[in-house]
């Protein structure tokens, strides 16, 4: 089986992708020069995110009370800790975010209101695909740095895999060694057994030559020499 560190540290790679996620989230809710729907898609996305990360803030808690060495529990649960601080953190940063773009597109929506006038329209209208742009720029940025991100943890998923195929591999090449060494030492039993017997078996037949021999001279003496 794979060695449970590969699983910390493919956990701890998933936490901070969507760490950098919500970050880059958050800026753009930041730099939103409006709608409100647009606001409400990027909040929507951002619980999202949230809801992910929190669950993979849990199962790497999970996975440091499983460990059987006491030093890495304790470094797995500091790492939980620190994790589970950050996402607090963002979580203050996206409220005020979303209060200063709140307020923001008000003060826009009323300015709007008292200027008036097709121009001026147009022009806010050109500073907010400006601001877009940027944003989007911003974004596209981090979202890069996001996906090299699940890149890495898939390249270690396919590490762990691999891993988990050598330790088959390897396990049950040790099964047939065994099975292997058995029948050697049996063969070798019963190759012992085997010589001890024929060994047994010539020593009868010289034992029954000589006697057969012995009663044949017997016989001629007698015949041969009576008064011997």
């Amino acid at each position: 089986a794979a060695s449970p560190d590969v699983h910390v540290r493919i956990c701890g790679q998933e936490i901070i992708k969507y760490d950098l996620e919500i970050k880059a989230l958050i800026q753009d809710i930041r730099e939103c020069p409006g709608p409100q729907t647009v606001l409400t898609d990027l909040n929507s996305k951002v619980k999202e995110k949230f809801n992910r990360l929190r669950l993979r803030i849990q199962d790497l808690e999970q996975m440091a009370k499983e460990q059987d060495k006491e030093s890495d529990k304790l470094a797995i649960l500091q790492e939980t800790e620190a994790h589970r601080k950050q996402m607090l953190s963002n979580q203050t940063a996206w409220r005020k975010a979303n209060l200063s773009c709140k307020l923001a597109i008000d003060y826009l929506e009323k300015d709007e209101l008292l200027q008036g006038g097709d121009s001026s329209v147009r022009q806010r209208k050109t500073t907010k695909e400006s601001l877009a742009q940027s944003t989007s720029g911003i974004t596209e940025s981090l979202m890069s740095i996001s996906r090299m991100m699940s890149q890495q943890v898939q390249q270690s998923e396919e590490t762990v895999g691999s891993l988990a195929t050598s330790s088959r591999t390897v396990l049950e090449t040790n099964e047939e060694f065994k099975a292997m060494t058995g029948t050697i030492q049996l063969g070798r039993k019963l190759i012992t057994k085997y010589n001890r017997r024929e060994f047994t078996d010539k020593l009868l037949i010289y034992l029954a030559v000589a006697l057969f021999v012995a009663t044949v001279l017997y016989i001629l003496k007698k015949r041969l020499f009576p008064f011997l």
